[in-house]
């Protein structure tokens, strides 16, 4: 990661996770969907009894999703804030002995003895685009060699255009759904410019993260859903 890079005292920050658990609460209203047709993709059957890794969890919405989809999934929620994996431990309680979390910092390739050799499915949700390009290539090379046979990868993240256009026309309709965002976002205070600039740093084009995902082997790449910036995307490693 760069040197101005302030990732990691972000998202260690007390204060900050408190503030951005309010804020999820809010943006999780209209995610509701999306974490449902999340769980849907995966190829299992209502009843089949698999374990799943969600890495850069959070306090675990994408886990909660699959794991009320599928009530003999297990989860395994991987994330590198003690603050964060804290507020998951409360949210989770409902799913009590179905899910279990592990310390990992996705921006290095350490991966901890927590977390199996070997996954049914892997999910990532609003974390990757926090990594640089690099490291979000190197990333996809582990997962695909941490899934079994035919398992499935699923990322649901922000990406960029490269036509600012295209950009204009995202801020414009978000503008418009959703007034009070707009004005939030004119009327930041210092710490939450810092924390938007943190969030968008990274954040890259969709096509090239596609083509990451086909050149570590990944098969039936295919963008899954998309509104205006936000999309799930993802492939499967070869049965």
């Amino acid at each position: 990661m760069h040197e101005h890079d302030t990732n990691a005292a972000i998202w260690k920050s007390e204060e900050t996770v408190q503030n951005w658990a309010a804020e999820a609460a809010r943006q999780e209203q209209r995610r509701v969907r999306q974490r449902h047709f999340m769980a849907e993709l995966l190829p299992f059957g209502e009843q089949d009894a698999f374990t799943f890794l969600d890495l850069g969890a959070g306090t675990g919405a994408a886990s909660k999703a699959i794991l009320a989809a599928f009530p003999n999934s297990n989860a395994i929620l991987a994330d590198f804030s003690a603050q964060m994996m804290g507020q998951g431990e409360r949210e989770m309680r409902p799913y009590a002995e179905r899910f279990r979390y592990v310390e990992f910092d996705m921006s290095k390739d350490d991966w901890p003895t927590g977390i199996p050799a070997t996954l049914d499915a892997i999910v990532t949700s609003m974390c990757v685009h926090h990594l640089p390009d690099d490291r979000k290539r190197a990333l996809f090379a582990e997962i695909f060699d941490r899934l079994a046979p035919g398992g499935w990868y699923l990322n649901y993240d922000p990406v960029r255009s490269t036509d600012p256009d295209v950009e204009a026309i995202w801020r414009q309709v978000k503008d418009r759904q959703d007034p009070d965002w707009a004005h939030r976002q004119r009327h930041r205070s210092h710490d939450e410019q810092a924390r938007y600039e943190n969030h968008v740093r990274y954040i890259g084009p969709l096509t090239q993260q596609l083509e990451h995902l086909r050149a570590v082997g990944f098969q039936a790449v295919d963008v899954y859903w998309k509104e205006l910036e936000e999309v799930i995307f993802g492939g499967r490693r070869p049965a």
